[in-house]
């Protein structure tokens, strides 16, 4: 199980699942604000305000508290004037970690991750000290009945995508940063909404981990989602099943 798609299990197997989901939906607001803000108001002319409108959806917001959230953001009134701030460092076993934030203070921010970081055996580093190890891209996916393996494939193709990997839990489209909108839309308008469309790190490289170091790091992990001002965690570990059913034990 890679780290990039390690933070829905992680989720089911904590408690507190109310105080989570009230976090999720913050942090999805946040997103909504911030989108609705640098664009224009209507998700249909603004691609990363549709974009965060969809996640929202995907959560079950319900959609009187979407459309709320757009138009406290574009009545024009002071808010909160949030940030777009990444912080990489490094967690146990020597594990690359980049931290993606929207926040009103930067310096509260950087100490809370700095602090979660000291206190789970981790460093926080400079700019651009793991993201090296890292590539940028576009990930789209959609449910395995949206199309076959070959429609999606030959969609995905025409629409400028780079890869797709269809299987039983979906399919999952890549492409180019720079494309990512031009695909997203494409395939939009050919499947519908899917199920999910943003941009990822993904690693280059990937560090399996044992039981132990599994358990350090997933506490870090957990530490820095769980802070108001983190919107996405990616780490370039994997963890064996055998180790994962250990952990969830």
């Amino acid at each position: 199980m890679a780290g990039h798609s390690q933070f829905k299990n992680i989720m089911h197997r904590k408690g507190a699942q109310d105080a989570r989901r009230a976090r999720q939906f913050a942090k999805l607001i946040r997103e909504i604000t911030v989108s609705a803000r640098q664009g224009l108001p209507d998700p249909a002319a603004n691609p990363r305000l549709r974009a965060a409108c969809a996640a929202a959806r995907q959560a079950n917001m319900p959609r009187d508290t979407i459309e709320r959230a757009i138009k406290k953001a574009s009545g024009g009134g002071s808010g909160d004037d949030f940030a777009e701030v990444r912080y990489e460092g490094y967690g146990p076993s020597g594990i690359a970690i980049i931290v993606e934030a929207l926040t009103d203070n930067r310096n509260r921010t950087a100490s809370d991750i700095r602090a979660a970081f000291s206190k789970h055996g981790g460093a926080l580093g400079e700019s651009n000290s793991v993201a090296f190890l890292f590539g940028r891209l576009g990930v789209v996916r959609y449910p395995a009945d949206a199309a076959s393996a070959d429609d999606m494939l030959e969609a995905a193709i025409e629409a400028g995508a780079d890869d797709v990997e269809s299987g039983a839990d979906g399919h999952e489209i890549t492409c180019a940063v720079d494309a990512f909108f031009a695909v997203r839309d494409a395939l939009e308008q050919k499947f519908g909404e899917p199920e999910t469309a943003k941009l990822d790190w993904r690693p280059s490289t990937s560090i399996a981990l044992g039981e132990d170091a599994a358990r350090a790091v997933l506490k870090l992990i957990d530490a820095l989602d769980d802070s108001d001002d983190v919107q996405n965690v990616y780490a370039n570990f994997e963890i064996p099943e055998p180790v994962m059913q250990a952990l969830s034990a």
